[in-house]
């Protein structure tokens, strides 16, 4: 079953597309000046994307492992169907939209996410900008799938579909899409996501569809030009340091704290939350605007 995951990974076959993708995006911005790539970011991009690659091969296979044994238990025998295939698009996305928008809201889980939100720029090469750290936690979200009855080969399938499709919003030279931004993700939708402007901030979560952002929320159009980033930027290219620089200072605030409750805090409580000073967490910073 495995071995069938494998080869029918969508991502191996993406990869053309995905370089080819990139190659134009750069030739358009040498004709016109668009200032939208930097060799040294990209090449961190890039570096950021061959180490979840290494690190991909070794949890996923440990997530699948987890998901069979899972699937034993299974509530229910889903066939191979045509609608078997929406539904699991369905669950999977929903699924991706909860951890993605926990990511943002768990300092914890921030720690690992924020690696893909470090460059200051938005281009096709941001997309392969991925965490080291998410593989580790992110698949625990995705227990609940074989567990109601969906087959473990399938759902590695349908998240490698999700993340090739979430290749394609990382860029500036997409506008907005007519009635199509009413139900999936697209470039203006993604580019709010990876904003720095405070009511930017912690917005479409989505990963195929945005309608969870708009039930749950989430929502923001875009409506001034994203200025890319993260609130404090980290000023290095080193892939080291964007994987490592939020543990640290995530460390390091724990160490400061004198309160187990405090330290715990650190852990659970939003990004921006502190204990002996402003707390600047998006929620804080959005009501302070309004």
């Amino acid at each position: 079953m495995f071995n069938e995951a494998i080869t029918n990974d969508p991502t191996v076959f993406a990869i053309p597309v995905f370089v080819a993708l990139i190659i134009i995006e750069v030739v358009i911005n040498a004709k016109k000046n668009l200032n939208l790539y930097k060799f040294k970011d990209s090449s961190a991009n890039i570096t950021m994307g061959l180490g979840s690659v290494v690190i991909g091969l070794l949890t996923k296979t440990f997530a699948f492992f987890v998901f069979l044994w899972i699937y034993q238990f299974r509530l229910f025998e889903i066939p191979n169907t045509w609608w078997m295939w929406g539904l699991l698009l369905l669950a999977d996305d929903v699924t991706f939209y909860w951890y993605h928008r926990l990511a943002h809201q768990i300092r914890f889980f921030w720690a690992a996410h924020v690696q893909h939100h470090s460059s200051e720029h938005m281009n096709f090469s941001v997309a392969l900008r991925q965490s080291w750290g998410e593989p580790f936690i992110k698949f625990l979200f995705y227990i609940w799938l074989p567990f109601i009855g969906f087959n473990p080969v399938y759902i590695l399938i349908m998240q490698a579909i999700s993340l090739v499709y979430q290749f394609f919003p990382h860029t500036k030279l997409v506008g907005k899409l007519g009635p199509i931004e009413w139900i999936f993700n697209t470039p203006s939708h993604h580019r709010v996501h990876h904003a720095t402007q405070v009511q930017y901030l912690d917005k479409n979560h989505a990963g195929i569809l945005i309608i969870w952002d708009r039930m749950f929320g989430t929502f923001q159009k875009e409506i001034e030009v994203p200025i890319y980033g993260i609130t404090e930027n980290i000023n290095s290219f080193s892939p080291l340091k964007i994987a490592s620089h939020e543990y640290i200072s995530l460390w390091q605030d724990i160490r400061r704290a004198k309160k187990l409750s405090d330290k715990i805090k650190y852990l659970i409580n939003p990004p921006g939350w502190s204990h002996d000073g402003e707390n600047r967490t998006s929620k804080e910073l959005q009501r302070q605007l309004t």
